[in-house]
């Protein structure tokens, strides 16, 4: 019989712990509803991205892993910028094979080395 009264009332506790956390029991009402967890973009609008951007890129969680808009907008991100400087790379090694056919036919030898300050020569 006491182990039925124990069971009775620790069942009043839990009901009235649920029905406060529900209803509120407070001054400002029931629990306002989580707003959810959104990626604040860091990848910088202004200007490339770089390596120091990449690493410091963190995605929030949801129900379960990550937020696939928020990881395909940050990809896309990254895919396009790399496209681009892509193009830059194969833009100026094509200007640098031209003029280096342009001086091939000049007969002058084109030089890609450092020239030499004046505190270099022996």
């Amino acid at each position: 019989m006491v182990m039925f009264l124990f069971l009775v009332v620790a069942l009043a506790v839990v009901v009235a712990a649920v029905t406060l956390a529900v209803v509120g029991g407070g001054e400002n009402g029931p629990l306002p509803e989580a707003a959810p967890e959104r990626l604040r973009d860091p990848l910088p609008p202004d200007r490339p991205v770089d390596r120091a951007d990449v690493e410091a890129l963190r995605f929030p969680l949801a129900a379960r892993g990550y937020r696939m808009a928020d990881v395909d907008d940050a990809l896309s991100r990254l895919g396009a910028e790399l496209a681009e400087r892509d193009a830059r790379i194969a833009d100026l090694e094509s200007a640098l094979t031209a003029r280096a056919a342009t001086a091939h036919t000049e007969e002058r030898p084109v030089s890609l080395d450092k020239p030499a300050s004046p505190g270099d020569r022996p």
